[in-house]
């Protein structure tokens, strides 16, 4: 699935967290068509793309993402806007591909060491979680969800809504655990082994507020130390090349961050669309 709107380059080509979709970006997307070309798709496996095995390598994803982005008659290079997973397959692509990318948008991205620096207790966790059954939702709880989720999908167009709303209560959730198997050793290994970032303009975009999901999962000490980590993490990253930036924003959870601060996101992709005409 590929969703192309908006004019002249280079283009902007969002990368989906796991248990995302494409158009879960759908209103920065219509807002960023009225600075540039930008790119909605969905990665084979998820959303609305043809069915594939998972996890794939970042390799599989980044050389399938060329291939489509050039059947699509995309033209590179690409400004690639990565969230999560995303950002991780945005980084591998830059790696292994530095002519193809103008420019990197990393928002609260995965980080190969975040796993060995977190406390035992999450890692325990986290392991803990990787071997439980998923059922699939009752309908009590097909209901529930509806009414959480309804908020938050409450702008996107009618023509989508519903439908997006039944993806990720049916669908989504349980391909974006899939998706995230392999993340902490095969796709960290991936990151690890490729060559370095190349001199582009880079913005890492740090997001330290509520999260529903991992107000779930962990404890106030917990989240603290986790977002002490990924802080430090992230603006490691941003200074492995000499246009690098990191932003936080306090106010922003993971999931959606894109949505809590769209006004932060829009500009951080309209600074680097300058930084890429000079």
């Amino acid at each position: 699935m590929l969703h192309r709107s908006g004019s002249g380059g280079p283009a902007v080509v969002f990368l989906p967290g796991a248990g995302l979709v494409g158009l879960d970006y759908l209103n920065m997307h219509n807002r960023v068509a009225e600075l540039t070309t930008t790119v909605l798709y969905d990665r084979a496996g998820t959303g609305w793309s043809e069915a594939a095995v998972l996890p794939r390598t970042a390799a599989e994803v980044t050389d399938e993402l060329l291939e489509l982005l050039r059947a699509a008659d995309v033209p590179g290079p690409y400004l690639l806007v990565g969230h999560s997973l995303g950002a991780a397959y945005a980084r591998h692509l830059a790696q292994r591909f530095p002519g193809e990318v103008a420019g990197l948008l990393l928002l609260d991205p995965f980080h190969e060491d975040l796993h060995a620096r977190v406390p035992q207790e999450v890692r325990d966790r986290l392991k803990e979680l990787e071997s439980q059954e998923r059922p699939s939702p009752t309908e009590e709880q097909l209901r529930f969800g509806r009414s959480q989720m309804a908020p938050l999908f409450a702008s996107w167009p009618e023509t989508v809504r519903d439908q997006l709303i039944e993806h990720h209560l049916r669908v989504a959730w349980r391909a974006g655990l899939r998706e995230s198997e392999n993340v902490y050793d095969e796709v960290a290994e991936e990151l690890r082994r490729a060559p370095a970032l190349p001199d582009l303009p880079l913005i890492v975009i740090t997001a330290l507020g509520r999260d529903a999901t991992q107000d779930q999962l962990w404890s106030e000490r917990v989240l603290r130390e986790i977002h002490c980590t990924t802080r430090a993490l992230h603006a490691d990253l941003a200074s492995s090349v000499p246009r690098g930036e990191q932003r936080i924003l306090d106010d922003a959870g993971h999931g959606f961050l894109h949505e809590d601060r769209p006004d932060a996101v829009l500009q951080a992709i309209a600074d680097l669309l300058h930084r890429v005409e000079q």
